[in-house]
């Protein structure tokens, strides 16, 4: 699938929900090189994520003549806080403990932008938030940490091919979102190659979408 592919599906997925979602692409770069990565941006894609923060480094310094609009949404181990804070990157979508989000704001010497992940699937496998705890969490990050600047929710669909289950567990994480909305939430990050468009019918205004687009 290409770009231009994938904005159609997105937009048909859209408008079946509300013809005001505006949903963002997240092209996620992690099985490609930075030349990948330049093409895809020649043709308008803007936001890219990675989950490893030393490729993230190198991308970063291969495309550093391109604005690009770094996510960061892998499992953010403590000791590599410093050097992902150094790639300024444009979010991290991966919060999935109150002592990470913690570490990183004293460790930020600016205020940063990220997402809280809640592992709505409640799979062993997965890091992220237990549902019934996010919103304390959330609430508790907002009071704790100034320089976590949370601007909604992400999650991964459940690793399944029940329809059903994956989209539970969406649905599931949007409540959340719609709770939280109050509390500033404005992103609901979920959605990825192969269920999008479920996501995108559960209210996700933001996907991520690697292996599809890269193919």
């Amino acid at each position: 699938m290409n770009l231009n592919e994938l904005i159609q599906k997105v937009e048909k997925a859209r408008l079946e929900v509300n013809e005001h979602l505006i949903v963002k692409i997240v092209a996620v770069s992690k099985y490609v090189d930075s030349k990948a990565v330049k093409t895809l941006y020649e043709e308008g894609q803007r936001a890219f994520g990675e989950n490893r923060v030393q490729v993230l480094e190198e991308k970063v310094n291969n495309l550093k003549n391109l604005p690009i609009e770094w996510h960061f949404i892998g499992n953010l181990q403590k000791n590599k806080i410093n050097k992902l804070l150094k790639l300024n990157p444009f979010m991290i979508q991966s919060i999935n403990s109150i002592e990470l989000a913690k570490e990183i704001d004293k460790r930020s010497n600016k205020p940063i932008r990220c997402l809280l992940e809640i592992n709505s699937a409640k799979e062993d496998t997965k890091n992220g938030i237990a549902p019934e705890k996010a919103i304390d969490t959330y609430q508790q990050i907002l009071e704790e940490c100034p320089n976590i600047k949370l601007q909604g929710v992400m999650t991964i669909g459940a690793h399944t091919d029940k329809k059903e289950e994956i989209i539970k567990s969406f649905e599931l994480t949007y409540s959340i979102f719609e709770k939280l909305k109050k509390d500033g939430a404005k992103i609901c990050s979920m959605g990825m190659s192969n269920d999008f468009e479920l996501a995108i019918k559960s209210g996700s205004n933001m996907i991520r979408v690697g292996s599809a687009l890269f193919k």
